[in-house]
């Protein structure tokens, strides 16, 4: 059993969600790591974990689907260590196009990715660590973008859209669960190195950057890590910025 109980990550499979779920394993945390479809990545990371001496467990579902959510839920609070976090990581681009290009299909499916899945997972996560309902309190990090701040111009508008939400969402939970013992906060990375932001695109970007490279998914799990942490006690409603200045 782990020490600090078991946190849920969703979208843990690979890139950033794979590098928090490894991140927070070493900081010996049990991880629930959700994945909607990439089932050998998410064993890959499980692997990693008990190799490296921690416990994991591959959890599948889709959080657009709410009971998938429920599923993946019940199925974090069966680990022995208790559920004491969550990562709200699950996320999309939803393609790159100008508004006037933009699928409506394709819009439904980011919004209901990267908001409603992170408004459901964070609805259950409270129902279960809030002190007001029996619980022991928690942490919960969702990931924003800096999109939310840059907007997206010109190829992500839509997909900026759904951040901007996720951090009016982060204020106003962190605002409603603190006094029941859960710390709600949000890391909004800039342009980081995985599969989500092809090569071509991050070489475009870069030079707007003033550290003048792109980031790390490692860099990114520091920062959840930290507000995850006892560190970050006093972190309650705040949005890191994780973006070599952009």
């Amino acid at each position: 059993m782990s020490a600090h109980g078991t946190i849920l990550v969703t979208g843990g499979s690979r890139g950033l969600g794979a590098a928090i779920c490894r991140r927070l394993a070493a900081d010996g945390y049990a991880i629930a790591v959700n994945y909607a479809r990439n089932a050998d990545g998410a064993q890959a990371v499980v692997r990693d974990i008990a190799a490296a001496g921690g416990a994991a467990q591959a959890i599948a579902g889709d959080v657009a689907e709410e009971a998938d959510v429920l599923r993946m839920f019940d199925a974090a609070a069966a680990m022995p260590a208790p559920l004491v976090g969550l990562v709200n990581n699950a996320g999309i681009i939803g393609g790159n196009s100008r508004l006037v290009d933009l699928d409506s299909a394709a819009l439904q499916r980011t919004l209901a990715v990267n908001v409603t899945g992170t408004v459901l997972c964070a609805r259950e996560a409270v129902r279960r660590m809030s002190t007001a309902r029996g619980g022991k309190g928690g942490a919960i990090v969702n990931l924003s973008s800096v999109a939310a701040r840059l907007g997206g111009p010109a190829e992500l508008v839509h997909y900026a859209t759904s951040k901007g939400a996720i951090d009016s969402f982060t204020l106003g939970l962190a605002r409603e669960v603190a006094e029941e013992g859960i710390r709600v906060n949000a890391v909004a990375p800039g342009l980081i190195e995985t599969d989500m932001n092809p090569p071509a695109r991050l070489q475009r970007l870069v030079p707007g950057v003033p550290i003048r490279r792109v980031g790390q998914p490692d860099e990114v799990a520091e920062a959840v890590a930290w507000l995850m942490s006892p560190a970050a006690s006093y972190v309650v409603g705040t949005i890191l910025t994780v973006s070599g200045g952009r």
